[in-house]
């Protein structure tokens, strides 16, 4: 396994890490299964989040016993300094630990931040916390490069998440400025929300950069997880033929698509907006037209459903015109 410090936190973690999101699909037992596998393969960071359904919680069951043999990481989109502090406190209690060594921020938008920073505001609930023990560090995760390169100024802020990956590489001048400040740079969106389907050249190309901290691609099988380890820990360098399909997936995933984190949920009017776009990628991408078709067919609510409130838009981290996308789904589909 490769180690490497965590930034200024001064933590020694593994070079990859356990994405804690896809784990609502399974359950408690085989997270603890998982959580095993991870201790003896060397791999011991763990991210969740309070927004992840019962990830926390499974992850709780699954650490009892083998808790110091873990970097727990998780956080929190909580504003004020109330809703904070008991966020932690249901942390604590879901996590089975007294303490978290790592405690985020969760996606703030630059309104947020303020209200973050402000008197009242989250900080001072993280800062209580940490003085009590509660939490070890302080960290941020953004999905835009403003909130990243605000967060650089922060003097309490120890690591910054952000998505990083194949097509998604904007990122990467304000990831040295981590590794120069000495920040903590924990990669999110590996696989770009799952829209690449090679994850072995996807994690070998995000290893391959020293200002990756940690890459927390989200599992729920052992398998993935030794398939995963094994992609990073592979040294290497990238083929002439894989640079030319590096540059393949990019001209044809471009920047422009959904990640699949679902934050534009609930649709006012019912669609499942990032299931329409994953039938458009295999309409569009993987020659299954018919297959696609077949699926998007069966849909209760289709793209032709969209009533164009642009409520979704108003919640996507990536400010992506999402009317827009459904309209183009729509003329696609014919539906």
């Amino acid at each position: 396994m490769q180690y490497t410090t965590l930034g200024k936190t001064g933590l020694r973690i593994s070079r990859i890490g356990f994405g804690g999101i896809p784990i609502q699909k399974v359950n408690a037992e085989t997270t603890r299964g998982l959580l095993r596998h991870m201790m003896k393969c060397g791999m011991n960071y763990i991210d969740t989040a309070r927004g992840y359904t019962v990830s926390e919680s499974y992850l709780g069951e699954g650490l009892e016993g083998i808790r110091e043999h873990f970097v727990v990481a998780t956080k929190s989109m909580a504003r004020t300094k109330e809703e904070m502090a008991r966020d932690i406190d249901v942390s604590l209690s879901n996590l089975k630990t007294d303490y978290i060594d790592l405690y985020q921020v969760h996606n703030p938008s630059m309104a947020d931040l303020d209200r973050v920073l402000a008197p009242g505001g989250a900080l001072e609930a993280l800062l209580e916390a940490k003085a009590a023990g509660k939490i070890h560090h302080i960290g941020l995760t953004a999905h835009l490069e403003g909130i990243f390169e605000r967060a650089l100024d922060l003097d309490w802020v120890e690591t910054i998440m952000f998505p990083y990956n194949l097509v998604e590489t904007q990122g990467e001048k304000l990831m040295h400025r981590c590794t120069e400040k000495n920040i903590g740079f924990i990669c999110m969106k590996p696989l770009a929300g799952g829209a690449l389907d090679d994850a072995g050249l996807a994690l070998r190309f995000i290893a391959h950069n020293p200002d990756v901290s940690v890459v927390i691609p989200g599992m729920y099988d052992v398998r993935e997880i030794d398939e995963n380890l094994a992609a990073v820990q592979d040294e290497t360098p990238l083929s002439a033929d894989e640079l030319n399909q590096i540059d393949t997936i990019r001209r044809e995933l471009g920047t422009q698509f959904c990640r699949r984190c679902n934050y534009c949920q609930p649709c006012t009017a019912g669609i499942l907006i990032s299931n329409i776009f994953i039938l458009e990628g295999y309409l569009q991408r993987y020659g299954l037209q018919d297959w696609a078709q077949k699926r998007y067919q069966a849909l209760d609510k289709k793209a032709g459903d969209c009533l164009g409130c642009g409520v979704c838009e108003t919640r996507c981290p990536y400010q992506l015109p999402i009317r827009e996308m459904l309209g183009r789904c729509r003329q696609e589909f014919g539906a």
